[in-house]
């Protein structure tokens, strides 16, 4: 299986700056998304460190055999990388004044052949569209989905609710983070849609859907999303990163490529 992918950030309507961060490597199938959060410029900070260090560190490690891992291992390097990057934003949080307090939500995704290997801490999240079927792939580190799944509010009061943006879990803000992680298979023509919270607050998933279809190439679609969302309202940073899976093409046979067939 190929992958073809496409990322893009917005800063939206109402926010003065952007702390949302993507980051990809195409060759090595990894894919990396932050919503960062923090005072002054803190989120900002928070965000680009968390994404350039675990598509720099994982994309290496793929590059030099990790493609072969098993789903052990690869869960392993994911979590080895993302707690190195926890690390990293919790020391230059403490060490320095004007970033005290700042963390970052993730979702990030490997992308290699016939899976996809995603792992996710707070409400940044991971969709996927098969058929016309449209599944969210990963569930919220958040106070919200808590009260959900204790079933102390529906999910027509959540959609109303006003603490709906606080995480459970985010990088950066303790010393060691939980990363959840599953492994999915991947079927032909798959579209796989890593976005910020900046998207999902202000769409409906079957909105969301409806504009991955109708849509055309990748950037298109992100294009299409990213305008919808401002149109709704714009409230928060809009970052999307969208995967396309494609069936490689066959191989041919040495006597076709000699006889140019």
């Amino acid at each position: 299986m190929n992958f073809e992918f496409h990322a893009q950030t917005d800063p939206g309507l109402v926010r003065d700056n952007n702390e949302d961060a993507v980051a990809l490597d195409a060759e090595n199938g990894v894919a990396v998304l932050a919503d960062g959060m923090g005072g002054y410029n803190a989120g900002e900070v928070a965000s680009a460190m968390a994404a350039t260090f675990i598509k720099s560190e994982l994309g290496r490690w793929i590059a030099e055999g990790g493609h072969e891992s098993s789903a052990r291992e690869l869960k392993r390097a994911m979590e080895v990388c993302v707690d190195n990057a926890n690390r990293s934003i919790f020391n230059a949080a403490n060490a320095n004044p004007q970033y005290a307090g700042m963390g970052t939500t993730l979702v990030l995704g490997v992308f290699l052949d016939g899976r996809i290997v995603v792992g996710h801490v707070g409400d940044s999240r991971c969709y996927r569209l098969r058929g016309g079927e449209f599944v969210q792939m990963t569930r919220d580190h958040s106070l919200l989905q808590e009260q959900l799944d204790a079933g102390l509010i529906s999910a027509e009061q959540a959609q109303y609710a006003t603490h709906r943006n606080l995480v459970t879990r985010a990088l950066g803000v303790e010393d060691a983070v939980l990363l959840e992680v599953n492994e999915f298979r991947v079927e032909e023509g798959d579209v796989y849609l890593m976005c910020s919270d900046g998207l999902n607050d202000m769409l409906s998933d079957e909105r969301i859907a409806a504009l991955l279809v109708t849509a055309g190439t990748l950037e298109e679609k992100a294009a299409a999303l990213v305008f919808a969302a401002n149109e709704a309202g714009g409230r928060d940073n809009i970052s999307v990163i969208l995967a396309l899976a494609r069936a490689k093409p066959a191989r041919r046979g040495l006597l076709s490529r000699m006889l140019g067939q």
